[in-house]
């Protein structure tokens, strides 16, 4: 196809145009003149890397908030015995258990206490009522866990690890934060 010469072409144009013909062969032009673009500077990819960053922060998030293992256990099982009451052992037995004082007598309104098993452990469950707070499920276990200090929200239920009297950990576990706040005051009033 030939090019047409337009009336405003100045003589340079007309010029640099016929050297250009006969420079290169018709078609398509060589590779070294055209722009090359990385792979990894492309929109798609970019949106990609993106959206990976993002999702791995999240997940990084979720995961990072996530409470040992022992704990998501023991809020299961709360979650299933929430509403049970009695007592099926001796205050004396959970006491120990929990590092209190044997002449003291336990914190709040005992509601539940009873054995019982978590994921192949031996726990003492002793759900309790606190005033200004509300009800508190404390798990001591007869070999304590390896549990670091700590506190979350997990499975829409507010948890604690706390530390008996004598480096014992408990774990707390209650469906209004302010209910944990006033048992982990008054179970480190054993400390005194």
């Amino acid at each position: 196809m030939k090019h047409q010469d337009r009336p405003d072409d100045s003589a340079f144009d007309l010029r640099a145009r016929a050297e250009l013909a006969l420079a290169f062969e018709p078609g398509e032009a060589p590779a070294h003149l055209l722009r090359h673009t990385p792979w990894y500077s492309h929109s798609g990819v970019k949106r990609m890397l993106a959206a990976l960053l993002v999702g791995g922060t999240v997940t990084g998030g979720v995961f990072a908030m996530r409470p040992p293992e022992m704990v998501r256990s023991a809020i299961e099982h709360e979650y299933y015995e929430r509403t049970l009451r009695g007592q099926f052992i001796p205050e004396a037995e959970i006491a120990r258990h929990m590092d209190w004082p044997a002449d003291q007598k336990l914190p709040g309104y005992t509601q539940l206490m009873r054995p019982c098993d978590i994921d192949g452990s031996r726990a003492y469950h002793l759900t309790t009522f606190f005033e200004k707070g509300g009800i508190v499920t404390v798990l001591a276990f007869e070999q304590p866990p390896q549990l670091a200090d700590g506190q979350g929200w997990w499975a829409n239920t507010y948890w604690q690890v706390v530390r008996s009297r004598e480096g014992r950990p408990l774990v707390l576990i209650a469906q209004k934060k302010q209910a944990l706040a006033v048992a982990s005051r008054a179970l480190g009033q054993a400390d005194s």
